[in-house]
């Protein structure tokens, strides 16, 4: 049973600067991707990205695109990454070996256009002819029962899928391969090397950090365009917009800092996401539960303590070889289903973008493996009046061989993460496999009073 006390939440402190992923890791990245295409029978992989989707561009080549669209092509030990006006000077380090062109149909409307071979003539070039077995990677691959045409379902743009399949000539020779980065069992993108992982705590040490000096300044009278200024990046491209609600507003989950003004007793809710982390937080603009309205007292309590109850269940559940579906049981059998609803699935994986798939479904045979980033996003949806709580943070799974090499590798971001592992067994008192790694500055802290963070939720 949780219970709320008072707590001191350590200074764990950050890298003062962001790890870096050396060209040696991308080589290797697009070695494995080469061999996924072996795999799946295809001469030539068609990579898409923008500034929203793209994950498994940057995967391979560090590259994200800005303002545009950008595709990489790879096949026949060729790699060929086209770009619009603006990324001409927003390349991939050249020692990657990837061959840069400008496509001005990639650039925003109105720019010039009078410098570029025509698409047609580029795929050609490259070799996408009648018979070419092609597969698409954009964002997303498709599942029944919603989706018909299973591998023939491809979300990326449809002028680069109808050009596609004029070219090769051929029923079924281009297919979604989204699955190569994504799947939920084996995608390459769902492991992580020691690098990304430093890459990636350091990614939460400042999406966290930014969440804690938010939550200190929220007041009656504070408001939440004055308070988004918290939310530092330090730099670090967002991945999802800036949140902060309070009032009725917080039922808009989703919802940006706007002119809106906390009043005591709100309810509130922020969020801050960059690549490779993201912090969530909500409770209410308090001190104490006399501050909420009288008649939701009681309600708000148990909603609170019980939700901290699910969330030290993912946590202890967490383990190399455990299934999703003994993870979502196991928060599933926690939670007090008078109380609330879960909003989506109880966590996820966390990559480059905010969500990149989730094996926590009922009944899920897929087993988590060291390397994985696992995000705890347990939203509850009130059955009683609104109300709002959240603590949502990221971990690392790693196995013996993955922590020595983190230890040895980035020594100031293992202790980091020995002190939130301890701080969360022996304070919260949540009992950690050994292989859960914590990520964030706030591992599991959750005061549901914003006015006193003095005190927090434990078990």
């Amino acid at each position: 049973m949780s219970t709320l006390t008072r707590v001191t939440l350590p200074d764990f402190g950050r890298e003062a600067r962001q790890p870096q992923i050396p060209n040696e890791l991308y080589r290797r990245r697009m070695a494995a991707a080469e061999a996924r295409m072996e795999r799946a029978g295809l001469d030539v992989l068609v990579v898409y990205g923008d500034r929203e989707h793209f994950a498994n561009v940057m995967y391979l080549t560090g590259f994200d695109p800005r303002f545009e669209e950008a595709l990489l092509l790879i096949g026949g030990g060729r790699k060929l990454l086209l770009v619009g006006n603006e990324c001409m000077g927003y390349l991939p380090d050249e020692a990657l070996g990837i061959k840069a062109e400008l496509f001005q149909e990639f650039s925003l409307p109105g720019q010039p256009r009078g410098n570029s071979r025509a698409l047609r003539a580029i795929l050609s070039d490259f070799g996408i002819a009648r018979g070419t077995r092609v597969g698409c990677a954009g964002w997303k691959y498709f599942e029944p029962p919603l989706i018909e045409g299973g591998s023939s379902a491809i979300e990326i743009p449809a002028y680069l899928v109808d050009l596609l399949r004029d070219l090769t000539r051929g029923e079924g020779s281009v297919s979604n391969a989204g699955d190569i980065f994504m799947d939920v069992a084996d995608g390459l993108r769902i492991i992580n090397e020691p690098e990304q992982i430093a890459q990636y705590e350091y990614a939460a040490s400042v999406t966290s950090t930014g969440v804690l000096e938010l939550m200190r300044h929220v007041k009656p009278g504070a408001v939440e365009c004055d308070l988004e200024k918290h939310l530092d990046s330090r730099g670090l491209p967002l991945t999802c917009h800036r949140m902060l609600s309070f009032g009725a507003k917080a039922k808009r989950g989703l919802a940006s800092a706007g002119d809106n003004t906390a009043s005591l007793g709100d309810p509130y809710t922020t969020a801050f996401g960059v690549v490779g982390a993201l912090t969530c937080r909500a409770g209410w603009v308090a001190n104490k539960l006399e501050d909420l309205p009288a008649g939701d007292r009681d309600f708000c309590m148990a909603y609170a303590k019980n939700y901290f109850g699910v969330v030290a269940a993912w946590y202890a559940s967490l383990r190399v070889g455990v299934t999703g579906g003994r993870v979502f049981a196991a928060v599933d059998a926690a939670r007090d289903k008078t109380l609330y609803d879960f909003a989506v699935n109880p966590g996820h994986y966390l990559h480059l973008e905010e969500w990149t798939h989730s094996p926590f479904a009922a009944g899920s045979g897929v087993a988590l493996r060291s390397g994985m980033m696992l995000q705890m996003d347990i939203i509850p949806i009130s059955r009683g009046p609104f109300c709002y709580i959240n603590a949502e943070d990221g971990v690392a799974l790693a196995d013996a061989d993955l922590r020595r090499k983190i230890a040895a590798e980035f020594p100031a971001a293992w202790k980091r993460i020995e002190r939130r592992r301890a701080f969360m067994r022996e304070v919260i008192g949540i009992d950690l496999d050994e292989c859960v790694l914590p990520m964030s500055n706030m591992p599991a802290w959750l005061p549901p009073f914003v006015m006193d963070l003095d005190r927090a939720m434990v078990m």
